[in-house]
């Protein structure tokens, strides 16, 4: 059997040592859901936050394949902690199993340049204005299919204002790009960033990221980032951050 838990102390050993800002919301009680097959002395455990699902501990195949009832979606990334969870994945999903590899940027406090990141910002080309997002852009995002991560893990506006924060490039009051908190834990936030597809390439996405860090760091925040892809990476350079290692997830389609 696999039961949810909310008891965290149990968990924590668990994922030692994982420096991922999603398992630090789950365990934190913020955001996400926590998975067992012992509620006692659990020696595995699965988070799941959003599109996103973890694992660690101890392989354990029930688990791996357990779909909540209330996950809707037919698709979910998830992470393994090591090699041995992997085959597991592999073993429990088989071809919609696919193996894709993505890349940790460092945490660090203090290696942001606000001359830099302002520079960035100023840079925004005529035409646009940025600003942070309101009630209104908010629901804007709930709106548009490409920028609903965006916001989409906040129940409602004043769950968003309360523990969420972003940034969106805007042309002619309409939203074109966005920083966003994809998640949120205590003490920082998880960045997600989108632009619409007719609006790449422009430099939008590094003038929204480069606000919503600035404003992270003026609230005592921490912008965490992790990158789905290398454009993702460069973007996280230019903004200030350092690149970690990579290490693979899994994308399963029909979950």
């Amino acid at each position: 059997m696999v039961y949810e838990t909310g008891s965290t102390k149990t968990i924590e050993r668990i994922f030692d040592g994982w420096e991922e800002s999603l398992i630090w919301s789950a365990l934190q009680g913020v955001m996400g859901k926590i998975y067992v097959t012992d509620k006692e002395k659990p020696l595995s455990a699965m988070i799941i936050l959003g599109d996103f699902c973890y694992f660690a501990g101890e392989p354990d195949k029930e688990l791996a394949g357990c779909k909540p009832d209330w996950f809707s979606e037919d698709f979910v990334i998830m992470v393994p902690q090591n090699a041995g969870w992997a085959g597991v994945i592999e073993e429990v999903y088989g071809e919609k199993a696919k193996r894709v590899t993505r890349y940790a940027i460092k945490k660090e406090k203090d290696v942001f340049d606000r001359k830099s990141l302002l520079a960035i910002v100023d840079n925004l080309p005529s035409g646009y204005e940025v600003k942070m997002i309101d009630e209104d852009i908010y629901r804007q995002c709930g709106r548009e299919s490409w920028a609903r991560d965006l916001v989409s893990r906040y129940k409602s506006y004043e769950d968003y204002k309360r523990l969420g924060l972003g940034a969106a490039v805007l042309k002619e009051g309409t939203i074109v790009s966005g920083a966003s908190s994809y998640s949120s834990y205590q003490g920082g936030i998880e960045i997600e960033i989108d632009t619409r597809e007719d609006c790449r390439r422009k430099g939008l996405a590094s003038v929204c990221g480069a606000r919503l860090v600035l404003e992270c760091l003026n609230r005592g925040m921490y912008p965490s980032w992790d990158a789905q892809n290398l454009w993702s990476v460069g973007l996280a350079e230019k903004l200030g951050y350092h690149f970690s290692h990579e290490y693979d997830a899994y994308e399963i389609r029909g979950y």
